[in-house]
């Protein structure tokens, strides 16, 4: 059967944006790696310092939500060079700040120029490609994105060592000038644009939710639980939920429409997606931590413990939405699923004791069998919804996800610093003992997203054979 192509200029938007997005993920880890250095140049604490990635990730996450609200009312174009102009402002703040407000308002000015980004990617994969190359595209789509996490620490740390951690945010300013020739020459409006208020009220309550909830878990570790910070902002995230929930069954044109979570397939999926999300970005924060703490390892060694996985991460993401395109989505998720559960297993019997060859090797087989679950969850998800859907499917997804991110975090970050608090002690045997019990809890976690994908895999119209 013939197999219709990809246009040109299709593949040279979804390149444009892919790389916009990687630029704002890779950001993310490769500034962790720098935070000691940042913690002694501005004379800031721990709990300070970390607002560099909570304010970055509760940015995202208010403005993901208005994606396809975005999409609606403005250009494809438009929002592209938004987000590409406004990531170009951000690296030069970040890069010359003299002060760590400045920095932090760089990131901020980041994390708007992400949220546009990172949906966009997939908005036009879902509108443009022809359905036979669908997994494929998307697979590729996520192949952009997912070795950026896992590069971050790699690039942060060599660096940080050797030019300087403001060079973190110079050397990718010639990535998005490269991003925005090929946006400017590939980008095409297919959609028709429809101009409609924006429901303030809705927006302030999602503010309102992530603020409370984000901040609030990113407290969770340093702060007493019965506390403004913790618990204060934890309930008013809740409150916000709660009368977002209520504004959107109240309005015709919601934000995001929650409604679409009263399909029990996409529910389940955006559960999927949330539980994967958790557990990644916090193995992402065990394991360099794990290397520089316990093993002694400097920030770089720490940053290439992780960078063979990127790789087989990333080529996993093509492979498995290929596999999606000839087999359907169920074979290739349950077949990465079992390689995902199989290394938290091993992960959660060998953390007190890992070498960094270890932890690079288990990590890879990780990456590599999640890249067969990960974006081929988000293409069932979406070529499963109607058309005129996929842009809000596509915002629940990626709002799911930064969520999670900021959980996850939280969670395990708790765990560990528990165990360094009993033992009055951050290195050695405690933060060993700390990843081992955070391993186990994420091996739970991964189980019952186990027990989510045999159930709900497989139901959709859709690529599934």
């Amino acid at each position: 059967m013939h197999s219709e192509k990809i246009p040109t200029r299709v593949i040279a938007s979804i390149v444009a944006i892919g790389l916009l997005s990687f630029c704002g993920i890779l950001i993310e880890t490769a500034m962790n790696i720098a935070f000691p250095t940042l913690m002694r140049e501005f004379k800031i604490p721990t709990n300070v310092v970390q607002y560099l990635t909570s304010l970055n990730l509760l940015i995202i996450s208010i403005v993901i939500p208005l994606s396809a609200y975005l999409k609606r009312n403005f250009k494809t174009k438009h929002l592209f060079l938004t987000a590409n102009l406004l990531l170009l402002i951000g690296l030069l703040v970040g890069g010359f700040a003299p002060i760590f407000p400045l920095l932090l308002l760089g990131r901020i000015i980041q994390g708007i120029a992400a949220g546009i980004a990172l949906p966009l990617m997939f908005n036009i994969i879902m509108e443009q490609v022809p359905s036979q190359k669908l997994g494929l595209m998307m697979g590729i789509g996520q192949m952009i994105l997912g070795v950026a996490p896992a590069l971050g620490p790699t690039f942060g740390g060599i660096i940080t060592d050797t030019l300087g951690w403001r060079w973190i945010f110079f050397l990718l300013i010639p990535i998005v000038l490269i991003s925005l020739i090929l946006g400017l020459t590939g980008i095409q409006q297919k959609s028709a644009v429809h101009r409609e208020p924006l429901d303030l009220l809705s927006l302030a309550l999602i503010a309102c939710c992530f603020c409370g909830l984000i901040l609030g878990c990113s407290n969770f570790s340093s702060q007493p639980f019965w506390s403004w910070s913790v618990s204060g902002l934890l309930g008013l995230g809740l409150l916000g939920l709660i009368g977002w929930i209520y504004r959107t069954q109240k309005i015709d044109n919601p934000i995001l429409n929650l409604a679409l979570l009263k399909n029990h397939f996409v529910a389940g999926h955006v559960a999927i997606y949330f539980f994967l999300q958790l557990i990644s970005i916090a193995i992402t924060f065990l394991l360099p931590n794990y290397a520089q703490l316990v093993n002694g390892a400097s920030p770089m060694i720490a940053g290439l413990v992780m960078l063979p996985a990127g790789f087989a991460g990333a080529a996993a993401n093509a492979l498995g939405g290929k596999a999606l395109d000839r087999w359907g989505a169920r074979k290739p998720i349950l077949f990465g699923s079992a390689f995902v559960l199989l290394e938290l297993i091993i992960f959660a019997i060998i953390a007190k004791n890992m070498s960094n060859v270890t932890m690079a090797i288990q990590y890879t087989i990780y990456l590599a069998g999640l890249g067969f679950v990960w974006g081929n969850t988000l293409t069932d998800t979406l070529s499963n919804l109607p058309a005129k859907q996929h842009e809000q499917g596509n915002a629940l997804m990626n709002t799911s996800q930064q969520f999670a991110g900021s959980v996850g975090v939280a969670l395990v970050s708790t765990i560990v610093a528990f165990k360094q608090r009993q033992a009055g002690t951050k290195y050695g045997l405690p933060t060993a003992l700390g990843t081992q019990y955070s391993f186990w809890v994420l091996l739970v976690i991964g189980l019952i997203c186990g027990l989510l994908i045999i159930r709900f895999e497989g139901q959709g119209k859709k690529h599934n054979k």
